[in-house]
């Protein structure tokens, strides 16, 4: 095990090997990788373990810059395990270079079926019995689809659990995908709204960048296609606490300036590629979807869900807010199949995307009688008008799980643990314990 030393902290990498398929202990193994993350100083205290699950899916574990973010007030109760689900970060990768190993787009597809939150918890459990002892519990901190882990997590592993922190990501139980996207557009139009007020120029920069856009083939360095629909996915960025601000000083520098034909920026084309690119992150893209596929609310696939819905609100359809003169809107956390012809990380996955999104009957990942018998403490922060995950789904699971308490703010976006510095924790460590 490697031992590293930063600012504050000391960090220590842990390896795992387990199954692919948990049902199939015997079979093929893969490995998994967490970081051990402690205070300067207290390496050997006896110290509660605090597992964090990041958001995505596909994303892999915050790489600490010494005790910062929300790690201030982690590492004065817990030693933290930072881990990278399955197929992200530094564990067993999966990507456009190594899935085509597994076969067709079929066997592609049976691999991924082991890449969802009911493996996950799986892996944490036996990680926790390895490093804890069979009989030892620990506090989960899920952050977005790190919380609908959580939620399975208390749905068939409560005994592995001391106390669950969830920010922003309580996961409608009971809703599909589609129900996600259909109440998912009109909050992002609300963004879009709430952002052409903060800056009513963007509006024609918008516009302009769009009719370019129409008119001709632009390329990212990378080689990737950036169209109409790449260009609107930015407000991808919108959720966060930064997003509405980072999106507007990328589209003030967009054009060269000076005489002749307009041009895109190279800096331009740079700063969006960054945004638009999988290729850090391909699981998020290709297993976006499956992850609201439960048998007991749909058995039907969930057949690329925000493009099948995406009619049903008219102004996100460019070509028309450009004849209409209207505001050209920006989407959200989408997924859409023409991003597998666009992006080259994802082009190679467009089979295997195209095999997800056609498969139903999913295994449940939550289990709503146990989690009505609930009696793990949970403290969840709730965003109010949350773009990523919806508020109203969010405040019927808290109330159809016991033990549960809920703090609604809109002193953060979606990304408040991140962005508050140690606040958002720091809450709701002490709503568990009966302080606030």
């Amino acid at each position: 095990m490697a031992v590293h030393r930063q600012p504050g902290t000391v960090l220590t990498d842990h390896v795992f090997s387990v199954p692919l398929d948990h049902s199939d202990p015997g079979g093929e193994r893969i490995e998994v990788y967490a970081r051990e993350v402690v205070a300067a100083g207290r390496e050997k205290d006896s110290l509660p373990w605090l597992l964090f699950l990041q958001g995505g899916p596909g994303g892999s574990s915050p790489r600490p810059l010494g005790k910062d973010g929300w790690l201030v007030r982690a590492l004065d109760d817990y030693r933290v395990l930072l881990l990278d689900q399955r197929g992200t970060g530094r564990s067993t990768p999966v990507n456009r270079q190594t899935l085509p190993r597994r076969g067709d787009a079929a066997a592609q597809a049976d691999h991924l079926s082991h890449f969802r939150a009911d493996s996950i918890v799986a892996d944490c459990e036996l990680i926790r019995r390895q490093l804890l002892g069979e009989d030892a519990k620990w506090s989960l901190l899920g952050q977005s689809f790190g919380g609908f882990c959580t939620l399975t997590y208390l749905s068939f592993a409560p005994e592995g659990l001391r106390e669950a922190f969830v920010t922003g990501g309580l996961a409608g139980l009971g809703v599909s995908a589609r129900d996600v996207y259909r109440s998912a557009y009109p909050r992002v139009e609300r963004k879009n709204d709430g952002h052409y007020r903060r800056y009513p120029e963007d509006v024609e920069a918008v516009r302009k960048i769009t009719r370019h856009l129409a008119e001709r083939e632009v390329r990212l360095p990378d080689g990737g296609l950036l169209t109409v629909p790449a260009f609107q996915s930015l407000g991808m960025m919108l959720g966060s606490s930064t997003g509405s601000h980072t999106l507007h000083y990328l589209l003030e520098d967009a054009f060269l300036p000076g005489p002749g034909d307009a041009a895109l920026s190279d800096s331009f084309l740079h700063q969006a590629q960054q945004h638009l690119s999988f290729a850090q992150r391909p699981l998020y893209a290709v297993l976006h979807e499956a992850i609201y596929g439960q048998r007991s609310v749909s058995r039907a696939a969930t057949g690329w869900a925000a493009q099948s819905v995406r009619d049903e609100f008219p102004r996100f359809d460019a070509d028309r807010a450009l004849s209409a003169g209207e505001p050209v809107l920006f989407t959200g956390e989408m997924i859409y199949p023409w991003m597998f012809e666009t992006d080259p990380a994802l082009v190679p996955l467009r089979g295997v995307a195209e095999e997800l999104a056609a498969r139903g009957d999913w295994p449940d990942l939550y289990d709503a009688d146990r989690l009505a018998r609930n009696e793990v403490p949970v403290a969840a922060a709730v965003y109010h008008d949350d773009m990523y995950v919806d508020t109203a789904d969010s405040l019927a699971t808290a109330r159809a799980v016991n033990s549960l308490r809920t703090w609604v703010t809109d002193e953060y976006e979606h990304d408040g643990l991140r962005a508050s510095g140690g606040r958002v924790l720091d809450r709701l460590i002490r709503m568990v314990r009966g302080e606030v």
